[in-house]
Protein backbone atom coordinates (compact mmCIF):
# COMPACT_ATOMS: atom_id res chain seq x y z
CA UNK A 1 0.00 0.00 0.00
CA UNK A 2 1.30 3.33 -0.89
CA UNK A 3 1.51 6.52 1.26
CA UNK A 4 -1.34 8.23 -1.32
CA UNK A 5 -3.08 5.37 -0.16
CA UNK A 6 -3.06 5.58 3.25
CA UNK A 7 -3.62 9.10 3.76
CA UNK A 8 -6.31 9.19 1.00
CA UNK A 9 -4.61 12.65 -0.34
CA UNK A 10 -2.05 13.45 -3.25
CA UNK A 11 -1.02 15.78 -0.76
CA UNK A 12 -0.87 14.72 2.21
CA UNK A 13 -0.57 17.32 5.41
CA UNK A 14 0.10 15.51 8.58
CA UNK A 15 -0.34 17.07 12.28
CA UNK A 16 1.76 16.35 14.79
CA UNK A 17 0.76 15.15 18.95
CA UNK A 18 3.54 16.64 20.75
CA UNK A 19 2.74 14.14 24.13
CA UNK A 20 3.41 15.84 27.68
CA UNK A 21 6.20 14.25 29.84
CA UNK A 22 5.53 10.79 30.34
CA UNK A 23 6.61 8.31 32.88
CA UNK A 24 10.34 8.58 33.67
CA UNK A 25 11.24 11.48 31.84
CA UNK A 26 12.41 14.37 33.81
CA UNK A 27 9.22 16.38 33.46
CA UNK A 28 6.78 13.43 34.42
CA UNK A 29 3.68 14.75 36.21
CA UNK A 30 2.77 11.62 37.91
CA UNK A 31 -0.89 11.81 35.88
CA UNK A 32 -1.10 9.66 32.93
CA UNK A 33 -4.63 11.23 32.27
CA UNK A 34 -3.62 13.93 31.88
CA UNK A 35 -1.34 13.17 29.34
CA UNK A 36 -4.60 11.33 27.28
CA UNK A 37 -6.45 14.51 27.82
CA UNK A 38 -4.66 16.55 25.97
CA UNK A 39 -3.33 13.79 23.30
CA UNK A 40 -7.15 13.65 22.66
CA UNK A 41 -8.12 17.10 22.23
CA UNK A 42 -4.94 17.63 19.89
CA UNK A 43 -5.88 14.90 17.30
CA UNK A 44 -9.53 15.68 17.78
CA UNK A 45 -8.42 19.52 16.97
CA UNK A 46 -6.24 18.26 13.75
CA UNK A 47 -8.88 16.14 12.44
CA UNK A 48 -11.29 18.61 12.48
CA UNK A 49 -8.90 20.71 10.58
CA UNK A 50 -8.10 18.74 7.65
CA UNK A 51 -4.98 16.95 8.62
CA UNK A 52 -4.02 13.78 6.12
CA UNK A 53 -2.58 11.54 9.14
CA UNK A 54 -0.91 12.43 13.10
CA UNK A 55 2.30 11.39 14.57
CA UNK A 56 2.64 10.91 17.80
CA UNK A 57 5.71 12.19 19.41
CA UNK A 58 7.53 11.77 23.02
CA UNK A 59 8.04 15.67 21.89
CA UNK A 60 8.18 16.77 25.74
CA UNK A 61 10.23 13.42 27.17
CA UNK A 62 13.77 15.95 26.43
CA UNK A 63 16.10 15.25 27.54
CA UNK A 64 16.08 11.97 24.99
CA UNK A 65 18.36 8.88 25.24
CA UNK A 66 20.18 8.05 21.86
CA UNK A 67 18.54 4.67 21.06
CA UNK A 68 16.19 3.08 23.23
CA UNK A 69 13.70 4.67 25.84
CA UNK A 70 12.19 3.08 28.35
CA UNK A 71 9.38 0.13 28.63
CA UNK A 72 7.34 2.55 30.54
CA UNK A 73 7.20 5.07 27.57
CA UNK A 74 6.57 2.37 24.43
CA UNK A 75 3.63 0.95 27.18
CA UNK A 76 1.98 4.74 27.35
CA UNK A 77 2.36 5.75 23.92
CA UNK A 78 1.07 2.47 22.96
CA UNK A 79 -2.23 2.92 25.09
CA UNK A 80 -2.42 6.51 23.90
CA UNK A 81 -1.98 5.61 20.18
CA UNK A 82 -4.71 3.41 20.34
CA UNK A 83 -6.93 5.73 22.38
CA UNK A 84 -6.83 7.85 19.69
CA UNK A 85 -7.28 5.41 16.78
CA UNK A 86 -10.72 5.01 18.22
CA UNK A 87 -11.02 8.82 18.16
CA UNK A 88 -10.17 9.97 14.88
CA UNK A 89 -10.83 8.83 11.25
CA UNK A 90 -7.56 9.38 9.70
CA UNK A 91 -4.26 7.52 10.00
CA UNK A 92 -2.12 7.63 13.01
CA UNK A 93 2.09 7.05 13.14
CA UNK A 94 4.49 7.13 16.04
CA UNK A 95 7.99 8.26 16.65
CA UNK A 96 9.70 7.25 19.12
CA UNK A 97 12.74 10.28 19.94
CA UNK A 98 15.92 10.02 20.46
CA UNK A 99 15.92 7.39 17.59
CA UNK A 100 14.05 4.46 18.95
CA UNK A 101 12.69 2.97 15.95
CA UNK A 102 12.36 -0.71 17.12
CA UNK A 103 10.38 0.81 19.60
CA UNK A 104 8.06 3.11 17.06
CA UNK A 105 7.80 -0.14 14.58
CA UNK A 106 6.84 -2.43 17.74
CA UNK A 107 4.31 -0.28 18.90
CA UNK A 108 2.73 0.54 14.96
CA UNK A 109 2.54 -3.53 14.27
CA UNK A 110 0.96 -4.13 17.43
CA UNK A 111 -2.03 -1.49 17.33
CA UNK A 112 -2.07 -1.65 13.47
CA UNK A 113 -0.78 1.88 13.23
CA UNK A 114 0.20 2.60 9.62
CA UNK A 115 3.26 4.43 9.35
CA UNK A 116 6.57 5.82 11.95
CA UNK A 117 9.14 8.65 11.93
CA UNK A 118 12.90 7.95 11.96
CA UNK A 119 15.14 10.46 12.97
CA UNK A 120 18.45 8.60 11.62
CA UNK A 121 17.78 5.83 9.55
CA UNK A 122 21.42 5.66 7.96
CA UNK A 123 24.34 7.57 8.24
CA UNK A 124 25.97 8.88 11.18
CA UNK A 125 24.68 12.15 12.73
CA UNK A 126 26.27 14.33 16.10
CA UNK A 127 23.46 15.31 18.32
CA UNK A 128 22.90 16.83 21.74
CA UNK A 129 22.34 13.34 22.49
CA UNK A 130 25.67 12.14 21.26
CA UNK A 131 26.63 10.60 17.97
CA UNK A 132 23.47 8.78 16.79
CA UNK A 133 24.12 5.93 14.34
CA UNK A 134 21.91 4.93 11.12
CA UNK A 135 19.47 2.40 12.43
CA UNK A 136 18.19 0.71 8.99
CA UNK A 137 19.78 -2.49 9.38
CA UNK A 138 18.30 -4.02 12.65
CA UNK A 139 15.19 -1.95 11.93
CA UNK A 140 14.32 -3.33 8.32
CA UNK A 141 14.99 -6.54 9.48
CA UNK A 142 12.77 -6.60 12.80
CA UNK A 143 10.16 -5.23 10.43
CA UNK A 144 10.04 -8.76 8.53
CA UNK A 145 10.58 -10.82 11.86
CA UNK A 146 7.15 -9.30 13.14
CA UNK A 147 5.24 -10.04 9.61
CA UNK A 148 4.79 -5.70 9.32
CA UNK A 149 4.17 -3.67 6.81
CA UNK A 150 4.51 -0.70 8.48
CA UNK A 151 5.76 2.30 6.28
CA UNK A 152 8.96 3.93 7.09
CA UNK A 153 9.18 8.06 6.77
CA UNK A 154 13.01 8.76 7.38
CA UNK A 155 14.28 12.03 8.01
CA UNK A 156 17.42 13.20 5.71
CA UNK A 157 20.37 15.09 7.85
CA UNK A 158 17.70 15.25 10.63
CA UNK A 159 17.16 18.69 12.20
CA UNK A 160 19.07 19.57 15.82
CA UNK A 161 22.09 17.66 14.32
CA UNK A 162 25.07 17.65 12.27
CA UNK A 163 26.40 14.95 9.58
CA UNK A 164 29.86 13.59 10.59
CA UNK A 165 32.09 15.14 7.10
CA UNK A 166 30.73 17.09 4.37
CA UNK A 167 26.91 16.23 3.97
CA UNK A 168 26.01 15.75 0.12
CA UNK A 169 21.99 16.02 0.52
CA UNK A 170 21.57 14.12 -2.90
CA UNK A 171 23.98 11.11 -1.88
CA UNK A 172 22.05 11.01 1.68
CA UNK A 173 18.58 10.73 -0.16
CA UNK A 174 19.68 8.47 -2.59
CA UNK A 175 21.21 6.47 0.51
CA UNK A 176 18.39 6.43 2.85
CA UNK A 177 15.95 5.21 -0.07
CA UNK A 178 17.83 2.96 -1.58
CA UNK A 179 20.17 1.11 0.85
CA UNK A 180 17.98 1.94 4.02
CA UNK A 181 14.78 1.60 2.28
CA UNK A 182 12.60 4.03 3.11
CA UNK A 183 9.41 4.58 1.81
CA UNK A 184 9.44 8.05 2.12
CA UNK A 185 11.91 11.13 2.93
CA UNK A 186 11.66 14.02 5.29
CA UNK A 187 13.11 17.44 4.83
CA UNK A 188 13.38 19.74 7.60
CA UNK A 189 15.63 23.30 8.55
CA UNK A 190 18.19 22.87 11.17
CA UNK A 191 15.73 23.24 14.14
CA UNK A 192 12.60 22.89 15.35
CA UNK A 193 10.47 25.96 13.26
CA UNK A 194 13.36 26.40 10.89
CA UNK A 195 11.95 25.41 7.01
CA UNK A 196 14.16 23.18 4.34
CA UNK A 197 15.52 25.80 1.63
CA UNK A 198 13.34 25.40 -1.63
CA UNK A 199 16.84 24.55 -3.66
CA UNK A 200 17.17 21.42 -1.01
CA UNK A 201 13.78 20.78 -1.36
CA UNK A 202 14.45 20.92 -5.40
CA UNK A 203 17.46 18.36 -4.74
CA UNK A 204 15.93 15.70 -2.59
CA UNK A 205 12.71 15.81 -5.01
CA UNK A 206 14.91 15.40 -8.03
CA UNK A 207 17.22 12.47 -5.75
CA UNK A 208 14.25 10.47 -4.52
CA UNK A 209 12.23 10.05 -7.89
CA UNK A 210 9.04 8.88 -7.30
CA UNK A 211 9.64 8.73 -3.43
CA UNK A 212 7.53 11.20 -1.54
CA UNK A 213 9.28 14.15 0.02
CA UNK A 214 7.74 15.79 3.16
CA UNK A 215 8.28 19.01 4.86
CA UNK A 216 9.35 18.28 8.13
CA UNK A 217 9.75 21.37 9.81
CA UNK A 218 9.21 25.04 10.00
CA UNK A 219 6.06 25.05 7.31
CA UNK A 220 3.69 27.49 8.26
CA UNK A 221 0.22 28.99 6.60
CA UNK A 222 3.08 31.79 5.27
CA UNK A 223 5.29 29.79 3.59
CA UNK A 224 3.49 26.98 2.85
CA UNK A 225 2.45 27.73 -0.31
CA UNK A 226 5.39 28.00 -1.54
CA UNK A 227 7.49 25.40 -0.05
CA UNK A 228 4.98 22.82 -1.35
CA UNK A 229 6.01 23.25 -4.76
CA UNK A 230 8.73 21.37 -4.88
CA UNK A 231 7.66 18.79 -2.15
CA UNK A 232 4.78 15.93 -1.62
CA UNK A 233 3.32 16.35 1.49
CA UNK A 234 4.28 18.54 5.14
CA UNK A 235 4.79 17.39 8.65
CA UNK A 236 3.68 20.47 10.51
CA UNK A 237 3.67 20.96 14.63
CA UNK A 238 4.68 24.25 15.80
CA UNK A 239 2.77 26.70 13.66
CA UNK A 240 -0.54 25.00 14.48
CA UNK A 241 -0.31 25.30 18.49
CA UNK A 242 -2.18 28.74 20.01
CA UNK A 243 0.16 31.82 19.50
CA UNK A 244 2.25 29.55 17.56
CA UNK A 245 3.86 28.62 20.96
CA UNK A 246 5.63 25.13 20.76
CA UNK A 247 4.38 24.52 24.43
CA UNK A 248 0.37 25.48 23.60
CA UNK A 249 -2.28 22.89 22.35
CA UNK A 250 -3.01 22.61 18.69
CA UNK A 251 -5.33 25.77 17.68
CA UNK A 252 -8.17 24.14 14.85
CA UNK A 253 -8.43 27.40 13.32
CA UNK A 254 -4.40 27.59 12.61
CA UNK A 255 -4.93 23.79 11.36
CA UNK A 256 -8.13 24.92 8.80
CA UNK A 257 -5.49 28.13 7.81
CA UNK A 258 -2.54 26.08 6.92
CA UNK A 259 -4.42 23.46 4.92
CA UNK A 260 -6.55 26.16 2.86
CA UNK A 261 -3.06 27.37 1.92
CA UNK A 262 -1.77 24.21 1.39
CA UNK A 263 -4.19 23.78 -1.21
CA UNK A 264 -4.17 26.76 -2.66
CA UNK A 265 -0.62 25.86 -3.27
CA UNK A 266 -1.06 22.53 -4.83
CA UNK A 267 -3.37 24.53 -7.09
CA UNK A 268 -0.45 26.49 -8.68
CA UNK A 269 1.17 23.66 -9.03
CA UNK A 270 -0.96 21.16 -10.63
CA UNK A 271 -2.03 24.32 -12.74
CA UNK A 272 2.17 24.82 -13.86
CA UNK A 273 2.47 20.90 -14.49
CA UNK A 274 -1.08 21.22 -16.84
CA UNK A 275 0.00 24.24 -18.57
CA UNK A 276 2.27 23.10 -22.07
CA UNK A 277 3.71 26.51 -24.09
CA UNK A 278 3.01 25.72 -27.81
CA UNK A 279 6.25 26.45 -29.62
CA UNK A 280 5.77 27.95 -33.21
CA UNK A 281 7.35 25.56 -35.69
Amino acid sequence: MSLTTIFKATTPVIGVVHLLPLPTSPRWGGDLQRVIDRAEQEATALASGGVSGIIVENFFDSPFPKDQVDPAVVSAMSLIVHRLQQLVAVPVGINVLRNDARSAMAIATCVNAQFIRVNVLTGVMATDQGLIEGCAYELLRYRRELGSEVKILADVLVKHARPLGSPNLTTAVEETIHRGLADGIILSGWATGSPPSLEDLELAKTAAKEIPVFIGSGANWENIGQLIQSADGAIVASSLKRKGDINQPIDPIRVRQFIESLEAGVSIRESATEYRPVTAV
